[in-house]
């Protein structure tokens, strides 16, 4: 038996290099609170634009367990407010996540990233973005684990530069 061989349907791979997956992901609803972990974390760089690049892992509550949401955190903004807000929000998740990134004199390297900030649970919130669309998650706010009531943003988007677009 080929490797292309389908195992539930007679279908063949359609050689013409078109596949659309038909089901579609809403975003989790807006102010929502979850349980999540960076499992990925790392510099990142777009058109000139350099930026720490996050992928949240939701841990609970179940029905979103597994969805990831991307942050891009723009510690290097041009704009001297936009980049401070970036850092607070980059001191509020190093701080949840213990504390050790914070310790550090000189620019985190993807290494200092992965080392302090990966797979350390804390509270998230997110918000819902719409842009052109499309819309989708980004973090407006981090919390420690026990924090009881739900945390102050730490970003407020203007626009959306603000919410790491």
């Amino acid at each position: 038996m080929s490797f292309w061989t389908l195992a539930e349907t007679t279908d063949t791979i359609d050689t013409s290099g078109s596949f659309e997956v038909s089901t579609s992901m809403e975003p989790i609803p807006d102010n929502t609170q979850v349980k999540a972990a960076l499992d990925e974390i790392k510099w990142d760089q777009y058109e000139g634009d350099e930026y720490i690049s996050g992928r949240w892992n939701i841990l609970a509550p179940a029905e979103y367990k597994g969805r990831k949401i991307f942050h891009k955190i723009r510690v290097n903004d041009k704009k001297p407010a936009k980049a401070d807000k970036a850092k607070k929000m980059l001191g509020a998740i190093a701080v949840n996540a213990g504390g050790g990134l914070l310790k550090l004199q000189t620019e985190p390297t993807d290494q200092d990233l992965q080392k302090h900030l990966m797979n350390k649970p804390m509270i998230i919130n997110l918000l819902v973005w719409e842009i052109e669309g499309k819309s989708g998650n980004w973090v407006n706010s981090v919390a420690p684990l026990k924090a009881k009531e739900k945390p102050a943003p730490i970003v407020e988007a203007e626009d959306a530069d603000d919410m790491g677009f």
